[in-house]
């Protein structure tokens, strides 16, 4: 009965819901004492040879108003039980997806994207039931368990209820003990599903790659695996399961054999009438249902039990990266006490290190940039150019040093006012299942057509949109998966130009145009951002001959800075590199050379 404490929160905004709903069940249980006592009448009726029709219609009539104000009364109380715990499942559903919106991508890292649907789906549906079906049990078998057995000892005969209620002890015991074993069982079975859930989500975003390397028939039997775990699992429930009613069942058969057995001899020996013992026994059916609910609900509990201690386990992992104190205060008085930052970007990075990491990803990134200006980050693959700008996002903790924008550190802003100061493009451009208009708009729900043709225009991704048969309103297919990546690239951008950011990141986000549109592109930047700062990391290093300052990131530390003509003259890395990309720039151009 844990978890009943665990949901006295619930039940307590629910109260009004709740305590309807439980007393509609207690006027039910004690309307359903009156047919078995009429029934008892007229059999005795009948027997003694005294029953008529004077006597019989207003018994029937009596019966069809009882049935009929049950009927209502058994509506009524699904609609507030079962809808409260409707209301239930929903806010739980609301908290994990506003909690894994606000965790940092950390958690991500630990944990599987099918994982953390399952618990979305079944192990809400799990907690559900038992906040509607296990409230239901719970008060049923105990308020007509109670009331039946009551009316046993004080109208029937003490003896023959306390025969009769011999297994009863039994019955408890199976129930505690298979509620042990289907706990186990159940929470493995849910970790099963979320594997599969998981296998099957990366099939699908991973097809291209899969079909490919024509690894169709290999994903297909790693699935098949799977879903032999899961039945296995998900079967291992079921037999434990499938042992409830069986069991409950017999211990009820047993309660009809003693029953029938003493209470046959009671009426021989006149000390029951037949009435009495008709009425006694479907007393003893109506006490099924309470025995078989009473079985139920250790089921029932044990599954939303294991739910619930996943999901709670999952909403008291904290988000690494927090607020400072101003946290406390609500979104809308951190906007007012704190403007969104603008001005000059200080770095005074000594050292950031990733989680579960050993060695430090950056080390010594000391720069300013005034606001206005360009920065571009260049250097090999792995050298630390994203890791540079998620740490500006504050998107990891641990950072030794500070960042300041405009004077202020980084860690003294909230980060929703730090994080609607940023157009962030990411190197994986990730588009949602809808309309292009509605991808450019997503930050700006309320965006004009003509802002999102304008940015798409800026992004040179406008002239690709108009070819389309429905323009704006094409769909997109899951990630984008109808359109090149130079297009998703493209309205990648155009979604982080339509906010007017006053800084704008550019995660090597040109890397899948040609050389013209990239020249294009930013020549566009250049005329409609003269006012705002704008940082671009790439390895095609003519992204950023125009910016004002240039970085050289190798091993996470700066080896070189200054403006192309800077670097140009010093004959290192930069100036190689760049000689390296016109020549290759020339020979793709020209054919080859001769």
């Amino acid at each position: 009965m844990r978890l009943f404490l665990d949901l006295m929160w619930f039940f307590k905004k629910e109260i009004k819901s709740y305590i309807p709903g439980i007393m509609i069940l207690v006027i039910i249980a004690a309307i359903d004492l009156f047919p078995p006592y009429i029934v008892g009448k007229i059999v005795d009726g009948v027997t003694h040879q005294t029953l008529t029709r004077g006597i019989l219609w207003p018994w029937l009539f009596t019966l069809l108003g009882l049935g009929v104000l049950a009927y209502f009364l058994r509506y009524s109380w699904r609609i507030l039980i079962f809808g409260a715990a409707a209301r239930l499942s929903r806010m739980l559903r609301n908290q994990l997806f506003e909690h894994f919106t606000r965790m940092s991508p950390s958690f991500y890292q630990r944990r599987r994207t099918g994982d953390l649907m399952a618990h979305v789906t079944n192990d809400i549906q799990a907690i559900e039931i038992t906040a509607g079906m296990g409230v239901l049990t719970l008060f049923d078998s105990v308020v007509t368990g109670s009331f039946v057995v009551f009316s046993m000892v004080m109208f029937i005969s003490w003896k023959l209820t306390l025969i009769t209620l011999l297994p009863m002890p039994i019955m408890a015991w199976v129930s505690s003990y298979y509620g042990t074993l289907l706990h186990d069982r159940f929470f493995k079975a849910q970790e099963a599903f979320g594997d599969l859930n998981d296998k099957v989500q990366e099939n699908i975003s991973g097809v291209r790659v899969v079909k490919a390397f024509g690894q169709e028939e290999a994903e297909i039997e790693s699935f098949r695996k799977l879903s032999d775990d899961v039945v296995k699992k998900n079967q291992a429930v079921a037999v434990v399961d499938s042992l409830y009613d069986p069991s409950i069942m017999m211990i009820v058969g047993i309660s009809f054999f003693l029953a029938v057995s003493f209470g046959s001899y009671e009426v021989v020996q006149q000390r029951l009438t037949l009435g009495q013992l008709t009425q006694f026994t479907l007393y003893l059916g109506q006490f099924i249902w309470p025995m078989l609910a009473f079985g139920w609900l250790f089921n029932i509990m044990e599954r939303g039990r294991a739910s619930y201690d996943r999901v709670r386990a999952l909403l008291e992992v904290e988000s690494e990266v927090k607020d400072s104190a101003i946290e406390e205060l609500s979104l809308e008085e951190a906007v007012q006490a704190i403007h969104i930052p603008s001005g000059e970007i200080v770095f005074e990075l000594d050292r950031f290190t990733y989680p579960a990491q050993l060695n430090p990803e950056l080390k010594n990134i000391h720069f300013t940039l005034r606001e206005g200006q360009t920065l571009g980050v260049v250097g090999k693959t792995g050298s630390g150019k994203t890791t540079l700008f998620r740490v500006l996002l504050r998107e990891f903790a641990g950072v030794e040093g500070d960042i300041r924008i405009g004077g202020v550190s980084i860690r003294d802003l909230p980060l929703d006012t730090l994080r609607k100061s940023f157009g962030y493009v990411p190197q994986e451009h990730f588009l949602f299942s809808t309309t292009i208009a509605e991808n450019i708009a997503l930050g700006k729900p309320d965006a004009s057509t003509s802002e999102i043709t304008q940015a798409a225009k800026i992004a040179c991704i406008h002239e690709d949109i108009e070819r389309f048969e429905d323009k704006y309103g094409t769909l997109v297919g899951d990630r984008g998966v109808t359109l090149s990546g130079g297009q998703k690239q493209r309205i990648s951008i155009a979604r982080a130009l339509l906010l007017q950011p006053e800084i704008l990141i550019l995660d090597d986000s040109l890397s899948a145009v040609d050389a013209k549109t990239e020249k294009q592109i930013l020549q566009e930047l250049k005329n409609n951002r003269s006012q705002k700062t704008t940082l671009i990391s790439t390895h095609r290093l003519s992204a950023v001959e125009h910016a004002d300052l240039i970085l050289v990131l190798q091993g996470g530390e700066i080896i070189e800075r200054g403006t192309h003509g800077q670097l140009m003259e010093r004959e290192g890395w930069y100036a190689g590199t760049h000689r390296a990309q016109q020549l290759e720039s020339l020979i793709s151009e020209g054919g080859g050379l001769v």
